[in-house]
């Protein structure tokens, strides 16, 4: 059957899925969406909700601002302190709290902090502003690996010596793997990201089904694609079958964007990376290879000795491995809240505490 792209916000179609996933449910499970954007599209559309009340849904790291450490934040502002430098991110950047600010404040108190929507605009800024160092923030996930290389070729063909990016480029397979092998783990069974597979294919997806006993379902970010894919795993949980299956085969292969791939290995190479409120994980990202060093803005400047504080209240780490849920933090509506986030979930338009304040009554008076 082909589907249009209406057909997938269709309420009676995601209402058949609902009633076939009431139908073959027979215990608990806990299922975690890996991607903040379905975590999202989940509370907006009330889909939680209409689950079956065994079915529970935790809420993955995978929310790029969200896991960005605290150590690189305090980098990027003590970056953007300089004035030599025009400091470049996109804007959910800007409110992210470091140990003591954010890159709001260090606009307000007369930094050349600049709101971006491509790293490619970044490489304008530099081209437009030779007497200065202009600095990208390229932070993401498999996403936007290719354009944030894209750019760091684009400055090597045009000879800038004015640009450079402050890496903070995180894997999704790793960070899987990190939970799935957490003695606090819970997840019984995962929802991955339509749109990282989209780059990376979903070959990495297969020895964690088989090594995990787990199953892992691709799906994208509609009500219908949302839905299905939570069928999709439940059906294998009830089944006692453990592969990968792919709901999103419209803009996903198993292999992905070969472009894309060629690109990104030609400018970055694995790293360990800190992620936020999980700690480091091996090989869980990626960094410049040596050949590109000179465009590395941890290398250009200067950013020893910045000593991080995290906040002893909020507990963005446990919600983003699925621990506890965004209503159980204390600070929730209270101490914390988008006009003054204490964690990045609460900042981020894919944060969890952010879905939870703006869509669900839970953790109110």
């Amino acid at each position: 059957m082909t589907f249009s792209q209406d057909d997938f916000r269709d309420s009676s179609l995601v209402k058949t899925a609902l009633d076939e996933l009431q139908r073959i449910t027979t215990r608990p499970w806990v299922i975690m969406e890996i991607c903040g954007g379905q975590t999202h599209a989940i509370m907006q559309y009330g889909l939680d909700q209409l689950l079956p009340p065994s079915l529970e849904l935790v809420h993955g790291p995978g929310c790029p601002v969200c896991v960005t450490p605290l150590e690189l934040v305090d980098k990027a502002i003590a970056i953007a302190y300089r004035p030599d430098v025009i400091f470049c991110s996109f804007g959910d950047m800007l409110r992210v709290p470091g140990s003591n600010e954010d890159l709001f404040s260090v606009r307000a108190k007369g930094g050349q902090v600049r709101v971006v929507y491509s790293p490619l605009d970044a490489i304008q800024v530099a081209k437009d502003n030779p007497k200065k160092e202009v600095v990208f923030f390229a932070i993401g996930f498999e996403t936007t690996a290719p354009v944030n290389a894209a750019s760091v070729l684009q400055a090597e063909n045009l000879g800038l010596k004015n640009y450079s990016v402050l890496v903070s480029q995180v894997c999704v397979p790793p960070a899987m793997e990190a939970i799935l092998s957490s003695p606090s783990n819970r997840v019984q069974g995962f929802l991955a990201a339509g749109h990282v597979c989209s780059v990376m294919g979903y070959w990495e997806y297969l020895p964690l089904a088989e090594k995990y006993k787990i199953p892992i379902v691709i799906t994208g970010f509609e009500p219908l694609d949302l839905v299905s894919g939570i069928l999709q795993t439940v059906r294998q949980l009830e089944n006692e079958t453990y592969i990968v299956e792919n709901a999103y085969p419209r803009v996903v292969t198993q292999l992905g964007n070969r472009s894309a791939l060629t690109m990104i290995n030609k400018v970055y190479m694995p790293v360990d990376r800190n992620w936020r409120g999980i700690g480091m994980i091996p090989m869980s990202g990626w960094g410049l290879r040596s050949e590109y060093a000179q465009y590395d803005a941890e290398l250009r400047f200067d950013t020893s000795g910045i000593q991080v504080m995290e906040s002893k209240v909020c507990i963005a780490g446990e919600i983003l491995r699925g621990i506890k849920k965004p209503f159980e933090c204390p600070a929730f509506r209270v101490e914390c809240n988008p006009s003054r986030p204490l964690g990045a979930p609460m900042v981020s338009s894919e944060g969890a505490c952010s879905a939870y304040y703006r869509y669900s009554s839970e953790g109110s008076d």
